[in-house]
């Protein structure tokens, strides 16, 4: 070849790279894209990645704006405040020499959905699912499923969906997409978008087996003496794949253990012993990528903290009921909120109280079970949270399942909260807003061999046992031994209170309702709006297949 034929070549390779370069559009954070909502009246951050130095502007509804990349790539525009609006328009991304349009843009309310599997929980999967999500039509509701990422490290942002997949991808509700919303984000939406009138978009950041850990910053776990076993844990494994060299040294150790455990298996078939239990694939894997302490705050939460949204609900705590795992809880959940809070702003909290799964076996079980300590927390952290609500669902499970398939109570409790908290929504015909709680106890009196049990006066309204059903209390005496009790709603002073005895309880020192890893329970106000769990004592319980006691801390402590 010539040399004035290989200067050609390269001079035709530089210009088609540098032509690349100059036609590649500056790109949008990933939780931007087509269907997606914004946020009403908030000034809103839209931001991504372009060549260093590159202008970059942002038309939509009128506006527009320009910011120039940073030498990191970086940029960002801001908004100013919008009116909500259904009509669907473009965001204009435009740079030196290219633009980059993403369709369909909503403007209304945004709620950030998180948790676990509760709230991951689709649509396709709930009670009158055939109903639902053929009779959805509404095109704007629209919801966004963040892709399951843990990392170790805070990333910058989430990954570039693949346009067909249904992670990553803003979708409408209705019936061809709808059923793999979130349940509880559907119909919590669907509930304020009745009442308010104005587009809803849900971003779905759950992941199901994630315990409240899992959902806060590195730094404000690490302090936490509760929480060393689980960083020590999650450290030793990491210890472990960089010892293995990575993916490939990984898999070399997992072949060699499937070997040694085959010939333990043929051994012990053999001599007609128990054979041991398969190398889990899942501990050869990068612990980083997997659930662990910082790991979804990581790859879930800080790549889109500057999205702006109107509020929060958040559905976790099943995962914190096994073992020893509810010992952190009374700090990290918490962490959970004020974390969050941090990352997107003082935003209203929704707190969906755990349901309840499996069987009841013993009272003493039932007493001290570790779900009773994760509702109590959760209780707990409402009351002494500003601008926060707790949903009650322990009546929502007809089964013995960890997933309860109705998942419509949930929402439009949940959208009750909202419409009454954050939204000032007023009641039909009253000046007061829209009634969310359930009864909550407000005191307690021993009455010789009874106990009455007085409410607080918001929740108690048109108190009732539900077709005059006891079932769900306990009392018991100085022994601290609890008895399936009896029940009545009866009025003094013009209000509603309860009284609670059994004949096996001579002198009763303490009630509790509702108090069991499988709650049950019949109580509730005129609007049938459970009530919540309580119990008058504050002894301290002892879980099963854990060591040492729960205390549970007097308030303001």
């Amino acid at each position: 070849m010539t040399s004035w034929r290989r200067v050609l070549i390269v001079a035709c390779v530089c210009l088609l790279c540098r032509s690349s370069s100059l036609l590649a559009a500056p790109r949008l954070a990933a939780i931007f894209g087509d269907r997606m909502v914004l946020q009403q009246d908030r000034v809103l951050k839209i931001w991504g990645r372009a060549e260093p130095g590159e202008k970059v502007s942002v038309g939509f509804a009128g506006q527009q704006h320009a910011g120039v990349a940073d030498d990191n790539g970086r940029w960002s525009v801001t908004l100013e405040k919008l009116a909500a609006s259904a009509k669907g328009r473009d965001l204009v991304v435009t740079g030196r020499d290219a633009k980059h349009v993403i369709h369909d843009v909503l403007v209304g309310d945004v709620w950030l959905c998180g948790g676990q599997s509760n709230m991951a929980w689709t649509l396709r999967s709930t009670v009158n699912r055939d109903l639902e999500i053929a009779s959805a039509d509404y095109t704007a509701i629209r919801f966004l499923r963040v892709p399951l990422i843990s990392r170790g490290k805070p990333q910058a942002d989430l990954p570039v969906p693949d346009p067909k997949a249904s992670e990553g991808n803003w979708q409408k509700c209705v019936p061809d997409r709808v059923g793999n919303c979130t349940g509880v984000g559907y119909y919590f939406a669907r509930r304020l978008y009745r009442m308010l009138k104005v587009p809803l978009g849900i971003v779905d950041v759950s992941w199901g087996g994630t315990m409240a850990q899992h959902w806060v910053a590195q730094e404000k776990l690490q302090p936490l003496k509760t929480m060393e076993p689980f960083i020590q844990r999650y450290e030793a494994r990491l210890k472990q794949w960089k010892e293995w060299g990575g993916a490939e040294g990984a898999r070399r150790a997992f072949q060699l253990a499937v070997k040694q455990w085959e010939k333990q298996r043929d051994e012990a078939v053999k001599k007609k012993k128990r054979v041991p239990g398969r190398p889990n694939a899942g501990l050869y894997q990068d612990p980083r990528e997997q659930r662990h302490p910082a790991g979804m705050f990581n790859g879930m939460i800080h790549p889109i903290r500057s999205f702006r949204f109107r509020g929060i609900l958040f559905y976790q705590g099943e995962n914190n009921s096994f073992g020893e795992s509810w010992k952190p809880f009374p700090s990290t959940f918490p962490l959970v909120i004020s974390q969050w809070r941090e990352s997107f702003g003082d935003l209203p909290f929704g707190i969906i109280q755990i349901a309840g799964w499996s069987n009841r076996r013993t009272m003493t079980y039932d007493m001290n079970h570790h779900t009773n300590i994760i509702r109590e927390i959760q209780f707990d952290t409402w009351r002494a949270t500003k601008n926060t609500g707790l949903i009650v669902t322990y009546d929502t499970n007809s089964n013995q399942s960890i997933h309860p398939a109705a998942k419509q109570p949930v929402g439009d409790r949940a959208a009750r909260w909202a419409l009454s908290e954050v939204y000032k929504v007023r009641a039909i015909g009253s000046r007061q807003p829209i009634r969310w709680k359930g009864p909550i106890v407000s005191s307690h009196e021993v009455q010789g061999e009874k106990i009455v049990v007085r409410f607080e006066e918001g929740g108690r309204r048109g108190l009732r046992l539900d077709k005059d059903d006891e079932i769900g209390f306990y009392i018991a005496g100085v022994d601290r031994v609890f008895h399936h009790a009896r029940a009545r709603v009866t009025r003094k002073d013009g209000a509603e209170q309860l009284v609670v005895w059994s004949d096996k309880v001579k002198q009763p020192v303490a009630v509790r309702y509702a108090w069991s890893n499988l709650p049950v329970g019949r109580l509730m106000n005129q609007l049938e709006l459970p009530a919540y769990p309580f119990r008058t004592d504050n002894w301290p319980l002892v879980p099963h297949q854990s060591t040492g006691e729960y205390h549970r801390p007097r308030p303001g402590k």
